[in-house]
């Protein structure tokens, strides 16, 4: 059955499985851009506010998903750190229209990247500067500065402005993430 398993994958006719987790300061759209990434079908009318963390499935390309939906909320960012070893990738969206709350999202990002279990690894790192279709959003060249993404040593990122109601920019950030993926386990 392994041998089978390998041939389909290689083939493409089997998705290889992905865990990706996706966290970021509550409010800034994490449970809705995942939610446009879902088939029509499977998508939800209405976005609630992430109570801890929510566990989504998507597709993209020769890839399928786990995403950990993580809740942004104060309370509840400690949970992070217990998916981080598990982990293929992490996606990390900021709400690029709220410049007041931007240093504490560059805080919880340089906790993530100094903790032991994503600190050494060369994991890619998926930002979604959401929320681009507000007057007040910064672009994602002001969002990188705000985050110090310049100075990040040992890891691939990619950001892109995105707007998670309309999913405009998602498949631009999902497209590279599933290539550096790809290229990972190409290695």
């Amino acid at each position: 059955m392994g041998l089978f398993n390998t041939l389909a994958t290689a083939l493409g006719l089997r998705k290889r499985e992905v865990n990706v987790i996706v966290v970021g300061l509550d409010n800034s759209g994490k449970s809705t851009i995942l939610n446009h990434l879902k088939p029509d079908l499977e998508r939800a009318a209405d976005i609630v506010p992430t109570v801890g963390f929510n566990v989504e499935r998507f597709k993209a390309q020769s890839l399928a998903f786990t995403a950990f939906d993580m809740s942004g909320q104060g309370r509840y960012r400690n949970l992070w750190e217990h998916y981080y070893r598990d982990c293929d990738a992490i996606i990390y969206v900021v709400d690029s229209s709220d410049k007041l709350r931007m240093v504490v999202a560059k805080d919880e990002l340089d906790a993530l990247l100094q903790h032991p279990d994503i600190r050494p690894r060369r994991i890619p790192l998926l930002f979604f500067a959401n929320k681009m279709d507000l007057k007040e959003a910064m672009s994602s060249v002001k969002v990188t500065m705000m985050l110090g993404l310049e100075k990040m040593e040992n890891k691939q990122f990619h950001i892109c402005a995105s707007n998670a109601i309309t999913g405009e920019g998602l498949s631009d950030g999902i497209a590279w993430l599933t290539q550096q993926l790809k290229d990972v386990k190409a290695k």
